[in-house]
C-alpha cells in the first residue's frame, strides 16, 4: 500500500491561454502542487499513460460545442490510464488499474464518475487509450452506426494511417468492404497497405486529390469516413455514389486555422445522389463501449485488428508532443508515458 506522504508532489499542465492557430509553449503552463489525499468516496491514482487527441485542440477553443472547454488556469483535460495507490473508493482498490479523464498530471483525485477499470493480463495499459479506447470507440460506432457499412461498399477514409482511421478502415476489411485510405508520406501510405491490409492509398502530400480518388474508386465512394475535412472532404463529396453515407468525424485540418472554416463546396452532390451527411460524438454511444470493446478484443485475438502506439515519456514533453498530431510525425495513436 501506499501513504500520501510518499508522493507530496504532483506535476501538471495547465492551459495558459487559448492559442490562436497552433497551440505554442506560452499557451501553456506547468505546476508542481501538493498531491491531495482522498477522502470518502474518492481514489487517488497514479497517472501512467496519457492520450493525446486531435479532440484537444477543440477542447481549447472558446465557445460552444460538445463539451464545455478547458478553462484558463485549468488543468488539460486528456484521457489517462492510471494505477490506484490510495482509495476510499467502495467500488476501486488500490492496485486496480483504471481509465478515464485523468487530466494531464501526475497523480489524479477521482469520485469513480466516468471511469472504468481495465485489466493489464488482457492487453498492454497503452491499447485502452488506443484501439481498445476512445479512438477504437470512435472507428467502431462511426462506420458500423453511422456509416452503416455493408459487404462490398467501397469505404475511403482520410488520416487513415491515425488511431481512428487505421481501425476504421480494418473494420469495413473485416465487414467485406474494399477500403482506400488517404495518408500523408509513403512509410503511413505503405503502413495502411502492406500492414492493415487496405486496398488502396493515396498519399496527399505527393498526389492531386481528385484524380487519385477517382482512380481508386471509379465506381465511385458508399461511404467516406472523413477525419480532415476541408478540401479532402470536397473532393470526397464529388465522388460518391447513391445512398453513399458521409461520417463527420473530425476536422484537422480547419482545427488551427486563423479564418473562418469554410464549408464544402460540393454540398450538392448530397442531394443528387440521396446521400446522408452525419455528425456525431462518440460519448454518445457510452452504453455500448462493452460490447466493442468485446468484438474489437476478440478481433485482435484472431489477428485481424492490430493498432500501432507511438508513445513519448515524460509529462512535461506535451506542449511539444501535442503539436505532433497536427504535423504527422506521429506514426500510430499519440500517447504520453508519464
Amino acid at each position: 500500500m501506499y501513504f500520501i506522504g510518499e508522493f507530496m508532489n504532483n506535476t501538471r499542465i495547465l492551459l495558459a491561454s487559448r492559442p490562436v492557430g497552433l497551440p505554442k509553449a506560452e499557451n501553456w503552463t506547468i505546476e508542481t502542487v501538493e498531491t491531495t489525499e482522498p477522502g470518502e468516496g474518492e481514489f487517488l491514482a497514479e497517472v501512467l499513460y496519457i492520450s493525446l487527441d486531435p479532440a484537444m485542440r477543440g477542447w481549447i477553443r472558446e465557445g460552444k460545442s460538445y463539451i464545455e472547454p478547458v478553462g484558463v488556469g485549468e488543468v488539460m483535460r486528456a484521457l489517462g490510464v492510471a494505477r490506484i495507490v490510495e482509495s476510499q473508493h467502495p467500488a476501486f482498490a488500490v492496485g486496480d488499474h483504471v481509465v478515464g479523464m485523468s487530466s494531464v498530471q501526475k497523480y489524479w483525485l477521482s469520485d469513480g464518475q466516468g471511469v472504468a477499470k481495465v485489466d493489464p493480463a488482457l492487453a498492454p495499459l497503452q491499447k485502452f487509450l488506443g484501439v481498445l479506447g476512445m479512438p477504437g470507440m470512435t472507428a467502431y460506432f462511426g462506420i458500423l452506426d453511422i456509416g452503416k457499412i455493408k459487404q462490398g461498399d467501397t469505404v475511403l477514409v482520410s488520416g487513415a494511417a491515425g488511431a481512428v482511421g487505421s481501425v476504421v478502415g480494418q473494420i469495413a476489411k473485416i465487414k467485406g468492404c474494399r477500403v482506400i485510405g488517404i495518408a500523408g508520406g509513403e512509410d503511413k501510405c505503405r503502413y495502411i497497405t502492406e500492414e492493415l491490409g487496405f486496398d488502396g492509398a493515396i498519399d496527399y502530400k505527393s498526389e492531386s486529390l481528385h484524380p487519385a480518388v477517382h482512380k481508386l474508386c471509379p465506381r465511385g465512394i458508399d461511404v467516406y469516413f472523413d477525419n480532415v475535412g476541408g478540401e479532402t472532404l470536397d473532393v470526397a463529396l464529388a465522388q460518391l455514389r447513391l445512398n453513399a453515407r458521409v461520417v463527420i468525424c473530425g476536422a484537422i485540418s480547419q482545427y488551427n486555422s486563423t479564418t473562418p472554416v469554410k464549408g464544402p463546396e460540393n454540398y450538392l452532390s448530397l442531394l443528387i445522389n440521396r446521400a446522408t451527411m452525419q455528425g456525431f460524438v462518440v460519448f454518445d454511444f457510452a452504453t455500448d463501449y462493452a460490447k466493442a470493446g468485446r468484438e474489437m478484443g476478440q478481433w485482435m485475438a484472431e489477428g485481424r485488428l492490430q493498432a500501432r502506439e507511438h508513445i513519448v515519456e515524460g509529462l512535461e514533453t506535451f506542449p511539444e508532443t501535442l503539436l505532433m498530431l497536427f504535423d504527422g510525425r506521429n506514426q500510430g495513436k499519440l500517447i504520453i508515458k508519464v
